[in-house]
This record gives C-alpha cells, structure tokens and sequence, in this order.
C-alpha cells in the first residue's frame, strides 16, 4: 500500500495512533490501580517470566521432559539483591503460559548453587534412575563464599543432583563434586551439558575466566579434560560465562554446524553485559570457530539479554533450537525501580542458521505460541480514516504485538512511538540515512536510578533486502524488537510510570527535491492478553 506523496520543504509528519476499546474482563488492570492484584505490581511483566517475588537473574537447567519445558533460574529467595544463589523452578507446556514450582535446590556444605544445565539421562549412565524411567540430571556449579574469603582459589566446582519424579523433588548426588576445581581458576563455572551420539558421551562445556573448558564423561559423574577454547577469540573485555553449545543445521540444506554461545560480564557494545556466539565445527572434544578470531558476533543488539542457553531434550519431531534469557544487564540489574521482585525472562525464541552475504549468522524469532496471546487484532486496512494530523485509539492494558513492514525510504526515520498520557514515550525506528535501527528510551520515565541505564542504542541493517520488516513486542516494561525476520534483534527494559497505550507511525523526511513516499506492505496491531490471567 503506498501512502499520498507530498512535496514540501518542511517535516513531514503522519500519525496513526491506536487504542484498543477498553476492557475490564482480566484480572490485571491498566494504570495504578495494578498494585492491589497478583502479579500486578508497577512496572510488573505480563507476558514474560518473572519471580513471584524477590531476585532472579540466569536461567538454569532448561530440559524438556514428558510434554513440560523446565525453566530454573538463578534465586534469593529473601532478598530483591543478588544473594546465595538458589534454583528457582517453573514449568510450561508451551513456554508462554507458567506454573511455579518450590524452590529446587538449595545451598548446602559445598556451597550456594550457581547456574548450570540439566539432562534426560535416557540410557540411565549415571546409574541414578529408578524402575524403567531415565532420570533427570543438573548440573550445576557450587560456589563457597568461605573458601572464596580465603582465597583458596577452589571456591568454585561442579555438582550434580538428579529427580526421578519429573523434577519435582531433586537429591543431591552423595560424592559431590564430581569435578573438582584442581587448577584453582577463580571463575570456573556455569556447566552446560550434552549428549554426543558419535562417541556416546555426556560433553560439558564450562566457563573458565575468559575462556572454556571442554570435558567429556561417559556417566555425568566422572569427568575428563579435552580441550580448552578462547584465547584470542571473540571479545575478551570481561568474565566469560554460560557457555552452551549444539548442532544446528543450515537454514534450507542438510549441512551442520555448531555454535557456541557465549555470555560475556563486560563487552557488550551497547555497554554492560552481553551474550556473543560462535559458529564453527565440533568433534566431540575440541570446538574451532570457522571465522577470524578477532571476528565478533552478538546473539542480541540491545542492551538487555543475557546469560540466555537453550533447551535439551527438545524431541526430534519438534526440531527446533529454543532460547531464552535473563532480560537485563549488570551494570545496573539490582537497582532497577522495581520494589517486590526483581528481573524478567526474553520472550522465548527460535534460532536459527542462515547463509548471508557476510557468511552464517544465528537470527532469533519469537515461538510460535506466542500467537495465543493474540485477543484481538487490528491492521491498517481496517482503519476508517487517514489523517495527517494525530489520531487516537484506546489500548487497555499496553500489551501488544506490532507487525510492521515498509519499502525502505530513500531517506529520514520510520519510527513507532509508544507512549501513554503524560508525555513519556518510547521510540523504535528505523533510520534509512544511516541503515540501522534503533530504541530511544530517554523519554520513557524513570532513567535516573544508574547512569549506565542508557537512553538511545543502534543497531546497523546488514541485510539489502527493499522490504523493511519489524516485528516489536511492548510488555509493561520491556521491548523486544525482530527486524528483518530475526537478523536484527534489540532487547531493552524501561520503567514508565503508566503502560504504553498509545502508538503512532510517524515518517519524517526532508528532502526538498523529492516526494515523501512511505510505501507499506503491512500494518498490524495484536492486542496480547496476560499469562497470569
């Protein structure tokens, strides 16, 4: 659909604004009368994981098991501050839609309980399987903050810990830790195991300062050093940390690939932490990054996804490599403006391996079953009138899913602007001067609690594609945004005083010689309903 040409010398400005009708159906409000309902709370997700209460930050031990995906998470269960660690626990039968569990695993001699991964030990190698069902195994890191005053240099190791009752309740192995930290590295942690079918053992990779360590077991119990993988590869500015690593195959062939993940403390380029990834080949002991070594690459654009691994045991009907990640950063994590609980997960996602013009690159889309949240859904079309001035519609809650794709501008800004009644908004765009998008935050309230928060982060188009595609999800206070079918993907968190219920697609360009021509092949609007309803 093209849009009416207009030739001026001045900014041009068109607006469409939508609000939805106003509803009162759900149990969770718009605006402040929020804070007397469960999960409810200022600034509260609607659609994304986050704690009852109290602090949360890494995801841990994603497995999933006769139809349930597992979500663990790192845990203070007495605190809205980082404190010793727990696993928290969660279950979903379609990663949308949660059911809290008990705490899983608790501190104990060894230590408090650092992130790590968990396995279906289908064969019963580890020998801690009950009657006819494999067990499930985590593994995870221990850490003793004694030791660590000490300075021992071997406050960090591995211990694993196993459920036969679907993960309900978890015994901790008897002659923990299986691997013990025998070279004494200060950062030694963060286990992510898989099963390697050519060789038929378990493989762990494992964060060791700014480096891996790769081991292979043949009963997650005994554990042999194999390779080491980092030195000059990818950035190096801070502590690596939860490592994951999978085949995955090229988009539209046959051919395999792995990629190695890797989150990173300090580095990330929009500032803080960040998770970068590798792609290369694995023989079961050793990784090599098919690019140059200096060559860097980030799994997310923005400033608010990390320590994010996917899921193990996925079926092979299902076929997909699943995803999600802590959504914050650590520059500031603990003192965002949030009061009972602290962090939300990403939306989860599917990645994927495609052929660029600049080589393979991982893309991430949001699961498919997310489109159940869908309660309603407006597009362009069903508009009534196009006026070049502001037009307003209602939206309740602020939760929505846009679809937006345009022919690229010969120049200026396409910009959505979110914003609710007193001014504050927030800004996704894309800029067709510079060839990148971008979120503006400076504008959206509360920003003055750490001056690391940031207000306007970028993200370069490497893609010549003609078509402009943006897909954007506003939660209560997040924004994911998956350009270009996932090639682009910017995570950011924001603490407005009110729900963004009010959005505008404005086109500016200045550009006296030429017409203005925003060219649309789609606009739609998905009103999104809680999953805490």
């Amino acid at each position: 659909m093209k849009l009416s040409t207009v030739n001026s010398y001045f900014l041009f400005l068109l607006t469409i604004a939508l609000f939805f009708a106003c509803k009162e159906d759900g149990k969770v409000p718009s605006g402040d009368a929020q804070s007397d309902t469960y999960y409810g709370e200022k600034h509260r997700p609607q659609y994304h994981f986050s704690p009852e209460a109290n602090w949360m930050n890494d995801p841990n031990g994603m497995v999933y098991y006769e139809g349930e995906y597992h979500l663990f998470y790192q845990y203070y269960p007495d605190s809205t501050v980082w404190g010793p660690m727990h696993w928290g626990h969660a279950v979903s039968k379609d990663m949308v839609h949660w059911d809290h569990l008990p705490i899983a695993l608790y501190p104990d001699e060894h230590g408090c309980i650092f992130s790590g991964s968990a396995v279906v030990d289908w064969d019963n190698t580890s020998g801690l399987g009950v009657g006819d069902k494999p067990p499930l195994i985590a593994i995870y890191t221990y850490h003793d903050f004694e030791k660590e005053k000490a300075k021992t240099g071997n406050h960090q190791t591995q211990g694993i810990a196993y459920s036969n009752d679907r993960g309900r309740t978890w015994e901790k192995y008897e002659g923990n830790p299986v691997l013990p930290n025998e070279n004494k590295i200060f950062d030694f942690r963060d286990p992510k195991v898989i099963w390697y079918e050519p060789t038929n053992r378990w493989v762990m990779v494992l964060a060791a300062k700014d480096r891996l360590h790769i081991y292979d077991s043949p009963n997650l119990i005994d554990w042999s050093f194999t390779s080491e993988f980092g030195e000059g590869e990818g950035n190096h500015d801070g502590v690596w940390e939860c490592p994951d690593l999978f085949p995955i195959k090229i988009k539209g062939t046959d051919q395999t690939k792995w990629v190695l993940i890797q989150s990173i403390g300090t580095g990330n380029p929009q500032g803080g932490s960040g998770t970068q990834y590798f792609i290369g080949e694995f023989d079961g002991k050793t990784f090599v990054n098919d690019n140059p070594p200096e060559k860097q690459l980030w799994l997310d654009q923005g400033k608010d996804n990390y320590a994010g691994v996917t899921w193990s045991d996925v079926p092979e009907s299902d076929g997909r490599r699943l995803f999600i990640g802590w959504m914050s950063n650590w520059q500031y994590a603990q003192v965002v403006p949030t009061e009972t609980w602290r962090s939300a997960m990403t939306l989860p996602r599917e990645l994927e391996l495609i052929t660029t013009k600049q080589g393979l690159r991982v893309t991430s889309q949001p699961v498919a079953e997310l489109s159940t949240l869908r309660k309603s859904t407006k597009s362009f079309e069903s508009l009534d009138t196009l006026n070049y001035g502001l037009t307003d519609f209602e939206e309740d809650g602020g939760l929505y899913e846009v679809e937006l794709s345009f022919k690229k501008p010969k120049s200026g800004k396409t910009r959505i602007e979110f914003e609710h009644g007193d001014l504050r908004k927030l800004i996704v765009y894309y800029d067709a001067d510079n060839n990148e998008f971008g979120i503006d935050k400076s504008k959206t309230g509360n920003i003055s609690f750490h001056q690391e928060f940031g207000y306007l982060h970028t993200a370069p188009r490497d893609y010549d594609s003609e078509d402009i595609k943006m897909r954007i999800f506003i939660d209560h206070s997040s924004i994911e945004l998956f350009a270009d079918d996932g090639r682009v993907v910017m995570t950011e968190i924001f603490f407005a005083d009110k729900p963004m219920n009010v959005f505008t697609l404005i086109h500016n360009e200045m550009n006296a010689m030429s017409d203005f021509v925003l060219d649309i092949n789609e606009y739609k609007w998905h009103e999104l309903k809680s999953i805490w309803e």
